[in-house]
């Protein structure tokens, strides 16, 4: 009798043993990973939250820059830490889903290497074009692009400023030439130059030439309209429906972190992110905050695969 009771307090006490981890983490310092340099927006992000959640816990919340490949490295080492909570990375539209079709040997599975968390940020692009274009509007535009079949530059900086154009090009079934910069530093002074004539730019690097005069915003790429910039129409309410192109920025633990902690992350990001200081820190910032349950992420990044696949097919845009 003795034994039998000793056992069933034993399976008793391994039935709430989860749940009773989750309630104690964490206990110690978290690990939060930017796959890319310091000063970004992927970075930015990732430090609001990280500053957030270490006041929530009591327990320092570090942010580790691992920069590299397009995201690869910091993703492929967040996906290979131990599944344990104290590992986190901020994935993007860009290391996830479009990495995917990109890479064809990455190095890490974006949906089996990964339990979601939730979306922290959108930050959707601004179509914009240098005073000289004869394009005031998106309609205008393709009508050109029709008009001079390959004539007209977009410049891009990064596979998912330049995918945004491809969708876009191939939606509208117009031909744009399409100049690559290695970063905004680069791509921005040739717009306003005008050695090229259109740019798929994020809204916080563009907005404020926009308001200058300098360039002429024509619409953004998100399915409704961005409070950072609520004047300018959608691309799809300018001429192209069913057009929309808008990074993501989401928090990731490695596959098979237990789902209660992965709950309490959950719980805590989501409060942290509808507060209206963060709402206002990221408008300051051209994005937007935005909330899901882990369930909802997974889901949103098995369609992004999908969807940013075929367009990288499409374009044949396939990383070494």
């Amino acid at each position: 009798m003795k034994r039998s009771l000793y056992s069933v307090g034993i399976a008793a006490v391994f039935a709430i043993s989860p749940a009773v981890h989750g309630q104690q983490y964490p206990t110690k310092a978290i690990r939060f990973i930017v796959p890319f340099p310091p000063g970004g927006a992927t970075d930015i992000v990732t430090r609001v939250v990280a500053q957030k959640l270490t006041d929530a816990f009591g327990r320092q919340v570090v942010v580790e820059n691992r920069g590299g490949a397009g995201g690869v490295v910091g993703c492929e080492t967040a996906a290979r830490a131990a599944p344990d909570g104290y590992t986190l990375v901020m994935g993007t539209t860009g290391t996830h889903p479009i990495n995917a079709s990109l890479y064809p040997k990455l190095s890490y599975d974006p949906v089996r290497d990964f339990a979601p968390i939730t979306r922290s940020a959108l930050l959707p692009n601004l179509i914009v074009a240098h005073p000289s274009l004869p394009a005031k509007n998106v309609k205008e535009l393709i009508a050109l692009a029709r008009a001079r079949p390959g004539q007209i530059t977009y410049a891009s900086s990064g596979s998912a400023l330049y995918l945004s154009g491809a969708l876009f090009t191939s939606m509208a079934r117009i031909e744009m030439l399409h100049v690559p910069f290695k970063g905004g530093g680069q791509a921005m002074p040739a717009l306003l130059s005008g050695e090229v004539a259109t740019s798929f730019a994020t809204v916080v690097s563009s907005l404020p030439h926009v308001h200058s005069g300098r360039l002429r915003g024509l619409a953004v790429t998100s399915a409704k309209r961005t409070p950072a910039a609520p004047e300018f129409p959608t691309v799809a309410e300018s001429g192209l429906p069913g057009y929309e192109a808008v990074a993501w920025y989401g928090a990731f633990a490695p596959a098979g972190t237990p789902p209660d902690i992965v709950t309490r992350l959950n719980t805590e990001m989501v409060r942290i992110l509808r507060t209206q200081e963060v709402r206002d820190l990221f408008i300051k910032q051209g994005a937007e905050a935005v909330t899901d349950t882990p369930e909802q992420f997974a889901a949103i990044v098995r369609s992004d695969v999908t969807k940013w696949g075929a367009v990288v097919r499409r374009v044949g845009a396939v990383a070494d």
